[in-house]
């Protein structure tokens, strides 16, 4: 198997392909972001990198015959002040133009980059496919018929944003938005959305990949955090895109969701009940 060099943010993702290349025996090689790569899930030999030290990335992934590259983890967008970028990184973001760039373009660019200097970007859907999502309920808990007809709209607004590049996410409760999520991320999109009820039908999460999303990197992803929040909002339940989301430890999610009460599904741009 190729060398595969794990560019890795923040999140358990990156730890979880780690532990898939040492299941399969496949080598590798791990560049921490600094700042957002959490070092008690790095290996020893990792390599911790600034964001803006593209140069020296590139030196390292050469350094260490990486042939494949995976980027995987949360990544915090920073402003060019806070990048500090090296030589290399200055050439590549003058001609990416990345004040111009929303996050879609931005991974567009960054992936050309990268293969241009002769590697072949990958994505963590390769490697973790036991943590993608299918289609259906997963635990004990099923929408209602109400529910149905939120995640339906939820999923249509959603793409209509994500077209946009805005966000991956919307809250929506008895046929209103309640929230959409923009660079603030999931997680604060919930709890935003935690005083907004109008009504006694509760909320519900929906979750989908962008349109024109480069699936290598940034699939929507979940986990026992979300369903904390999400019940700690007063949601009904989180509904994601089936085969274009990641569920981390699916199993304790599923479980997680079934003691608060909330339902986990999969879906298509059908909605349809399962």
């Amino acid at each position: 198997m190729k060398k595969l060099g794990i560019v890795a943010g923040a999140g358990e993702l990156p730890k979880l392909v780690i532990e898939a290349c040492q299941q399969q025996g496949r080598p590798y090689f791990v560049i921490a972001l600094k700042g957002h790569a959490d070092s008690s899930s790095m290996p020893p030999e990792a390599a911790w990198v600034r964001l803006g030290a593209v140069g020296k990335s590139f030196e390292l992934a050469h350094a260490n015959a990486v042939e494949d590259i995976l980027m995987i983890g949360a990544v915090r967008r920073p402003t060019l002040q806070e990048l500090r970028p090296d030589w290399r990184g200055l050439k590549f973001f003058a001609k990416a133009g990345v004040k111009s760039l929303g996050d879609d373009g931005l991974l567009k660019a960054i992936i050309h980059e990268i293969e241009k200097d002769g590697f072949h970007v990958i994505g963590a859907d390769e490697i973790l496919k036991n943590c993608l999502s299918h289609a259906g309920v997963y635990g004990k808990i099923k929408p209602t018929k109400q529910n149905y007809e939120d995640i339906s709209k939820g999923y249509k607004v959603a793409k209509i944003l994500g077209q946009a590049d805005v966000g991956q996410s919307v809250i929506i409760a008895d046929g209103l938005v309640l929230g959409v999520e923009a660079i603030e991320g999931t997680d604060a999109l919930i709890k935003r959305c935690k005083t907004l009820h109008q009504s006694s039908v509760k909320g519900v999460l929906v979750k989908v990949k962008k349109p024109r999303q480069e699936r290598r990197a940034d699939l929507p992803t979940i986990g026992i955090q979300t369903v904390k929040l999400a019940k700690e909002a007063g949601l009904a339940g989180i509904a994601v895109e089936k085969d274009s989301a990641f569920i981390v430890h699916e199993k304790e999610v599923v479980q997680r969701a079934n003691k608060e009460g909330l339902f986990l599904i999969g879906i298509d741009e059908t909605c349809q009940n399962f």
